[in-house]
């Protein structure tokens, strides 16, 4: 194993579908390696599946340490009182709260809805004529109209969902932005406690003030944090699935045959999609002393998973790199693991299976309607986000 000093940020990849180069190299000379960030401190870089799945389960290595770091200070607040900030027994006591709207039971209760929203959202698409773009009329609704209807959002404040979630993805660029994102989510929650429904923004309000069992930070951070988490990467994650698919004809072809390969496809898609701009998790911080992968590492030590490596580590995946959308067993970590596996992942799922088996089924000959170079990408963000994907078919 060799040390060498490796700055962060990486050099992007120059293929939206693969990993950076380094981020590849680090994983097979060095990975769990020192990196300089910006601001001249030390973090660690773990790059095999091994290893980042010793982090995201090892009780040593907290998420609420890392959150109240966070750069921005609605971002750093958002974090530090969302899920994705908490170590237990908070985040135990909490997840326990909005478990019951993910269970895998109610979300499958939910396709038929989801099945005809998506309909209606591809019925959008080829009224706009050829060339239409997927993201504004499927990508980017679908998963806004999803989440909001989970959470009683009113009408009148879904066309702003987009818009506040994009200011605080982004928040430490841009502060008067997210501080407003964050008022007005706030005045979401108030409606629904004026106006309560059969929605999850109720049930935590109830929570809070017949049980005591959020403070009015953690509601507000609970209620953005799983707007925020639900729409954005789904949207994406149905983008880059389907350019994934375009860019590999002959599994397409193979998926258009068949679709019952839908559920095994959606989840190599999973393991297979560069969907964050860094490749990355969210860090962790060790509470004590740990040695991973022979590496020593020290109490308050910074670590960042890259899953995207970890997900192409040939000691996991036969021929990582190349996309099988029958591939068994697939253990990939696009959805996390552990305590913090992503809490809408089923949901997502289902969505993005869904999607597929719509825009396959009526739009056999989908397909881009510029050059995958052309493509643009909002930066900014924490995930890859399509400006637009213009299709044709």
């Amino acid at each position: 194993m060799t040390t060498t000093t490796v700055r962060w940020p990486l050099a992007p990849s120059p293929s939206i579908h693969h990993p950076s180069p380094e981020l590849t190299r680090l994983r097979e000379t060095e990975p769990v390696a020192p990196v300089t960030m910006p601001d001249g401190s030390r973090a660690w870089l773990v790059t095999r599946h091994a290893d980042v799945r010793t982090v995201l389960t090892d009780p040593r290595f907290s998420r609420a340490l890392a959150s109240r770091a966070q750069p921005g200070e609605e971002i750093g607040s958002l974090t530090a009182d969302s899920l994705i900030g908490m170590d237990p027994p908070r985040h135990t006591r909490l997840r326990r709260l909005v478990n019951r709207a993910f269970t895998p039971r109610r979300v499958e209760g939910l396709r038929p809805w989801v099945a005809g929203l998506v309909d209606r959202l591809v019925d959008d698409l080829v009224a706009a004529g050829r060339p239409a773009d997927l993201v504004r009329h499927v990508s980017m609704p679908l998963p806004i109209e999803v989440i909001s209807e989970l959470f009683g959002l009113p009408e009148a404040d879904r066309p702003h969902c987009k818009a506040w979630s994009d200011a605080l993805m982004g928040g430490h660029n841009d502060p008067p932005a997210a501080r407003a994102a964050m008022a007005g989510f706030a005045r979401v929650i108030e409606s629904r406690r004026a106006h309560p429904g059969d929605d999850l923004t109720t049930a935590l309000i109830q929570a809070r003030d017949e049980h005591g069992a959020l403070s009015g930070d953690e509601l507000l951070g609970m209620a953005v944090g799983i707007l925020v988490g639900g729409h954005e990467s789904t949207t994406q994650l149905v983008n880059l699935s389907l350019l994934t698919l375009l860019r590999f004809p002959a599994e397409l072809a193979r998926l258009r045959a068949d679709l019952t390969l839908l559920p095994g496809a959606v989840e190599e898609l999973l393991r297979f999609v560069q969907i964050g701009d860094t490749g990355v998790l969210p860090p962790r911080v060790t509470t004590e002393p740990v040695t991973l992968a022979g590496v020593d590492l020290p109490a308050g030590a910074f670590v960042m998973c890259a899953f995207v490596t970890a997900n192409r580590d040939p000691a996991v995946f036969a021929d990582p790199d190349r996309l099988d959308l029958t591939r068994h067993p697939n253990p990939h970590l696009g959805l996390g693991v552990g305590i913090h596996y992503c809490l809408g992942g089923p949901l997502a799922v289902l969505e993005l299976e869904e999607t597929l088996r719509a825009l396959l089924t009526r739009l056999p000959a989908l397909t881009l309607a510029v050059p995958e170079r052309d493509l643009r990408f909002t930066p900014g963000l924490a995930v890859r986000s399509l400006a637009g994907l213009p299709v044709t078919w």
